[in-house]
């Protein structure tokens, strides 16, 4: 029992003496005569001790208070924090890169963007291109633009190795929804099919981190009858790479040949080039995007850039801002340059 030890402080402490003998007398009163005894006997053997610091320490210790020397000891060791949610990278999330992101087979992912702009502006509209079928045909400068894209894996760790399987659809639709005196028509819907081989890789190279590089084949077109019928189908190949909060894509492909007869798209690639990058940076909840496609001919250049801003609103539903300015927005303007502007909402896949 420690309490005659803290008696002891408690009476040094006390200015007015009679104060404290009356205390510690009333509190003696109180304790059984056994425990006082013991305590005797340990301050005795407090007291044998020559060394002042080690005699204090034994006083201190039959008063329950903790030496200064075992004070710090206890205050370095830390509490135990509790674990932090990983977070994932962008790509991690969209190709399942991590174990930690993987979804298995059949699931229903985001493959591109997904995204509406209630309202968007094009200074150019390509009156040419549906007038070719209908002479009276108008077209307004405002517009209603939205993509739908989603992906399935189809076969996962195929043969045991770090590869998948998937099969991608993406919709783009251009709908006159102002145009009210034809009755809001869609202008130009593009269908986009593709069946993909994902390889997830880890290298680095030139301060990047190498993800994954995708393989595989792609059909587009509009489904509109001649002379407004667009398609094309050709081999795609993509990489990804990242570095902390930056994200870059580069995009080829090979066009597979057509017969003159059957090219809806005659010299498509002198419009669309033979690929495209794309980067995103994203910064608290906000995403950051430019796409830029280049036919790399000096002589007669061509080329694209989309410029967008993705903003925070809702949990999984962001502002969106987008400029493209252009050729090849759609399979329709593959050879027509485009300069839209426009705002709207998206669904958040990087979160």
């Amino acid at each position: 029992m420690k309490t005659p030890g803290v008696l002891w402080r408690f009476f040094l402490t006390v200015r007015n003496p009679w104060i404290g003998i009356l205390s510690v007398f009333l509190f003696l009163a109180a304790v059984p005569a056994e425990g006082l005894s013991d305590t005797s006997r340990e301050l005795a053997e407090c007291a044998k001790i020559e060394d002042a610091g080690e005699r204090l320490k034994c006083y201190d210790n039959l008063a329950g208070r903790k030496s200064k020397e075992a004070a710090p000891a206890e205050e370095s060791v830390k509490r135990p924090q509790p674990e932090e949610t990983k977070k994932f990278s962008y790509f991690s999330r969209l190709w399942e890169l991590e174990p930690e992101t993987r979804r298995g087979k059949y699931s229903i992912s985001p493959h591109r963007s997904n995204y509406i702009l209630p309202y968007t502006y094009n200074s150019s509209p390509n009156y040419d291109a549906v007038r070719a079928a209908d002479p009276g045909k108008d077209l307004k400068h405002e517009e209603v633009l939205f993509q739908l894209s989603l992906k399935i894996k189809l076969w996962e760790d195929i043969f045991s190795q770090k590869a998948d399987l998937w099969v991608g659809y993406t919709q783009r639709s251009f709908w006159q929804f102002y145009n009210f005196e034809d009755s809001s028509p869609f202008r130009e819907t593009n269908y986009e099919p593709e069946l993909l081989l994902n390889l997830r890789t880890d290298y680095r190279i030139l301060g990047l981190r190498g993800r994954f590089i995708n393989l595989g084949f792609n059909h587009q077109s509009n489904g509109q009858s001649e002379p407004l019928s667009r398609s094309w189908n050709r081999f795609v190949a993509s990489a990804g790479f990242e570095r902390d909060a930056f994200s870059l894509l580069l995009k080829g492909w090979y066009r597979i040949p057509e017969s003159a007869a059957d090219d809806d798209n005659p010299k498509m690639e002198k419009y669309l080039g033979y690929g495209e990058i794309w980067g995103y940076y994203f910064w608290k909840e906000n995403r950051f995007g430019i796409m830029l496609r280049n036919n790399l001919d000096f002589h007669t250049n061509r080329g694209a850039v989309q410029l967008e801003w993705s903003f925070p609103l809702l949990e999984r539903v962001g502002g969106y801002i987008q400029y493209y300015n252009g050729f090849g927005e759609s399979l329709l303007d593959y050879n027509y340059r485009v300069n839209r502007i426009g705002i709207g909402f998206i669904l958040k896949d990087w979160n």
